[in-house]
């Protein structure tokens, strides 16, 4: 049996690792936003806290001295729900989210059962503005706040 632990998941490419999934539909939808978001933030995927799949990093700093990277925009493949992370907050795209389809939402987590469910392209502009709020927020130097529990 596979080793599952962190430091095995280093050594797995994120391809390899999507395909290990063991059923279809969380692959196929695991394909899908990995081209959206590889797309959306020009940068390759990256497997991280056993299973996330990450784009791009920002650097936060708090006052109370704890410090660290963080993901931009990614999400987790699991059966049966997808999480679709927002750093910024789900708060801020009610709107949008209003209008997604079959979702659930806390902080900073999107929950999808399948891409089927919602409207892909309404996705895409909540992964985006997503994006870019965070790198736009991040360019001057680290972030000094939790986004999600600020805005």
């Amino acid at each position: 049996m596979a080793d599952k632990s962190k430091s095995a998941q280093k050594d797995i490419s994120v391809k390899d690792y999507i395909a290990s999934l063991n059923d279809e539909q969380t692959i196929k939808d695991s394909q899908t936003l990995l081209k959206m978001m590889q797309e959306i933030s020009g940068k390759k995927p990256k497997l991280t806290n056993e299973g996330t799949i990450a784009f791009d990093t920002y650097h936060y700093k708090y006052d109370s001295g704890r410090e660290g990277d963080a993901l931009v925009i990614g999400f987790h493949p699991r059966k049966g729900k997808i999480t679709v992370y927002l750093m910024d907050g789900t708060a801020r795209y009610a709107k949008l989210l209003a209008n997604l389809g079959k979702h659930t939402t806390t902080g900073y987590c999107l929950y999808i059962k399948r891409l089927s469910d919602i409207d892909l392209s309404i996705l895409e502009q909540i992964v985006e503005e997503s994006y870019e709020n965070i790198k736009s927020k991040s360019k001057d130097g680290p972030i000094e706040k939790i986004l999600w529990q600020t805005e």
